[in-house]
């Protein structure tokens, strides 16, 4: 069985890599990058440390308008797929990359799976939640993270397609922990371990409006602990550009770090502070509470078992949030024992792919 893998930014390869290691000898494995998001960081040594071979094709599209981006991902993997002539297509997540390739496998009448099935934030402001229900919708396998995921589906009708599996970042957020397990912390920043909280903020609701962002970082200063901003530079440019000062209070702001590196610091941390969908998750793995600077979030189990509470717009109660007592322990694994890479596998090798024309 021939099988491409279509992603397109950094957070893909982190969880293309168990589902490579996986498919070793067991079925011939392709990797399209289409460069949806570019990262300096993403070098040959990214690529080995992950344990994955560099992509076969790289389209380099780059960022832009959404349909704009879409629409030369679409162009470009169409002769992709005709080209390689997979029997699956596998794609990942909620990016451009994800439905540009589902649309493009489709139309080619090529199978498609999905990794991360059924997520829903229903938040149609999120361009992440269009491109996981279209997919969802397209898809020919449907590989759920979670039960909940697997309800989202039934619900719309697609319990038919869909398999549980487990969350692949699960696995990786595991291996990485092992890995890092009694390091010394490693940023930059002078705080000591388990006085300090780690902050990232980048979704653009959050990030879009100079008053809102001022507010959350006003917020944010007022923690009683220093709290590690990992401000990637679009954030800084903007917070530059409308005068709102990053560094207030106890913020001390840090360049990004790669990901043993956060999974290093939130192993040291007091609490995370974020608006990612995949930070809320890797806080609960780690037995780290989490506060999230969203509405909703996509992992409503790690709200349900009081490990991550949302914030959207009462910022003034904030500190005392991000400050509150530990939640109680918990050995609930909503997100899978850490081999769902394995179990993606196994139900795309049993499940039959394209018909030889």
């Amino acid at each position: 069985m021939r099988v491409l893998s279509v992603v397109g930014a950094r957070p893909q390869f982190v969880k293309l890599a168990p589902i490579a290691r996986a498919m070793r000898g067991r079925a011939e494995h392709l990797i399209a990058h289409t460069g949806q998001h570019y990262d300096h960081n993403m070098s040959g040594t990214f690529f080995s440390d992950l344990g994955i071979p560099e992509p076969d094709v790289n389209l380099g599209i780059g960022s832009g308008k959404h349909g704009e981006q879409t629409g030369a991902m679409l162009a470009g993997l169409e002769k992709i797929v005709e080209d390689a002539a997979p029997d699956w297509v596998l794609v990942y997540g909620d990016t451009n990359s994800t439905l540009a390739a589902a649309l493009a496998a489709v139309k080619l009448h090529v199978p498609v799976a999905h990794l991360e099935a059924g997520l829903r934030s229903f938040n149609r402001r999120m361009p992440e939640e269009h491109n996981r229900v279209l997919t969802d919708h397209a898809a020919d396998l449907l590989l759920a993270p979670t039960q909940v995921a697997m309800d989202h589906l039934a619900t719309e009708g697609l319990a038919a397609r869909s398999v549980l599996v487990g969350d692949v970042m699960t696995d990786v957020l595991f291996e990485t922990r092992d890995k890092v397990a009694g390091t010394p912390l490693e940023l930059t920043a002078p705080v000591e371990p388990g006085e300090f909280y780690v902050a990232t903020i980048h979704r653009p609701d959050n990030t879009d409006d100079p008053e809102r962002l001022r507010a959350i970082v006003d917020a944010i200063a007022k923690v009683g602990k220093p709290v590690v901003l990992l401000a990637h530079p679009r954030l800084r440019g903007f917070a530059q550009r409308h005068g709102i000062e990053l560094g207030a209070g106890s913020i001390v702001v840090s360049d990004p770090v790669g990901y043993p590196q956060l999974v290093n610091a939130a192993m040291h941390s007091a609490g995370v502070i974020t608006d990612s969908g995949g930070l809320q998750k890797e806080a609960f793995l780690l037995r780290v509470p989490c506060t999230t600077l969203r509405s909703e979030t996509e992992w409503v189990e790690t709200v349900e078992l009081g490990w991550n509470v949302l914030v959207n717009s009462d910022f003034a109660a904030l500190p005392g949030k991000v400050e509150r007592p530990h939640p109680p322990v918990t050995d609930a694994t909503p997100y899978g024992d850490g081999h769902a890479a394995r179990a993606a596998v196994d139900a795309l090798l049993r499940t039959p792919g394209r018909t030889p024309s």
